[in-house]
């Protein structure tokens, strides 16, 4: 965001999510990003690379579920919050809820392949081990439009 300092981001989940979305967009990758704050503090950040990685799984969420439980040594995620600019997909809402996060915050919804308010509803189901605190359409217009703007300019 113009006008914030770079200190400032960095204690900003949301604008770490923002930053890495930024980042994929670069790189040819749909602009989604995510990061994982614990006690307030950014443990990870991940843009989406299915692209580069060759990897359909490289979604934003699970590069920054992998690297959070790196960083904590841990493959629970207790007490740790996802700030996401889009509305997960079924793939991630497992991995959130197998990594036990306690919250999920997103921006974007996505109608056609989220999971989370839309499609499987992922967590409203009673097979789900584990569902979050949900968050959702905060700084939506935000999300939507970086998101409008890369495939306007890939058309």
């Amino acid at each position: 965001m113009k006008g914030r300092s770079e200190a400032a981001m960095k204690h900003d989940p949301f604008e770490a999510a923002f930053a890495a979305a930024r980042r994929a967009a670069q790189q040819g990758e749909t602009p989604v990003g995510a990061a994982i704050a614990r006690s307030g503090k950014i443990i990870a950040a991940a843009g989406n690379r299915t692209i580069s990685d060759r990897d359909p799984t490289a979604h934003a969420e699970i590069l920054a579920i992998r690297a959070a439980c790196a960083e904590l040594g841990s493959e629970r995620l207790i007490d740790c919050d996802l700030y996401v600019t889009l509305e997960p997909c079924a793939m991630c809402a497992g991995a959130i809820s197998f990594a036990r996060i306690r919250r999920l915050y997103f921006s974007a919804s996505d109608p056609k392949g989220g999971a989370v308010e839309h499609g499987a509803r992922f967590f409203s189901q009673a097979t789900c081990h584990h569902a979050p605190e949900v968050y959702g359409g905060l700084r939506e217009s935000q999300a939507a439009q970086m998101l409008r703007e890369f495939f306007q300019a890939r058309r």
